[in-house]
């Protein structure tokens, strides 16, 4: 727990943009997100796919680590991976959107989703929201979702947004498929 603030201190507020699709809400990470971000970090299938490791995340210290880089991706960068909350019970179900630190191999809008809400269409729909946000915020012709070439689920997502895998890259020391998504399609197609 943090200490209580002194009255009159000043703190940094991320008060970063909210994007509403039809049943998903895309908004600024809160330390509620923390424990359901780490209990799918937890999951073997989940982890294999977006731990750097390709290992579950078992510790609450470490699942605290994993949100305060995305926190600081927004803080140092003024973006990031948005939670996604779901409209209907207030979960979080996930995070997606655009993530670009030093040594990735392109401006990218990755996904997450729960596994318990899995098989619904949020990724897309979460996907879809940020890639917009992309396109209308920043001068980027391409973005990549990085992924792996077993991860049949994910690629399913990237070929439903649209996008065309350009082949292998590199991503920490893991060879992945990069997958792009071209502003050019993304406005011609009104994908």
């Amino acid at each position: 727990m943090v200490s209580p603030i002194k009255p009159g201190a000043k703190l940094l507020q991320v008060d970063g943009p909210t994007i509403e699709t039809p049943r998903l809400i895309l908004r600024p990470w809160r330390v509620s997100d923390i424990a359901r971000n780490t209990a799918m970090l937890g999951d073997p299938e989940v982890a294999r796919f977006i731990t750097p490791d390709r290992k579950p995340v078992t510790s609450e210290q470490n699942g605290w680590r994993n949100a305060a880089i995305i926190s600081g991706h927004w803080a140092l960068h003024g973006f990031g991976m948005f939670a996604v909350e779901e409209k209907a019970s207030g979960d979080y179900v996930g995070r997606v959107g655009p993530w670009y630190p030093p040594g990735w191999p392109g401006f990218e809008v990755g996904w997450a989703i729960t596994p318990d809400r899995w098989g619904r269409g949020y990724a897309v729909e979460a996907a879809r929201g940020a890639i917009d946000w992309v396109f209308a915020n920043f001068t980027v012709d391409r973005i990549v979702h990085c992924i792996d070439a077993a991860n049949a689920p994910s690629q399913g997502v990237a070929r439903r947004l649209g996008a065309v895998n350009e082949g292998p890259g590199q991503l920490n020391d893991h060879v992945v498929d990069i997958w792009v998504t071209a502003r050019d399609r993304w406005t011609r197609d009104g994908s």
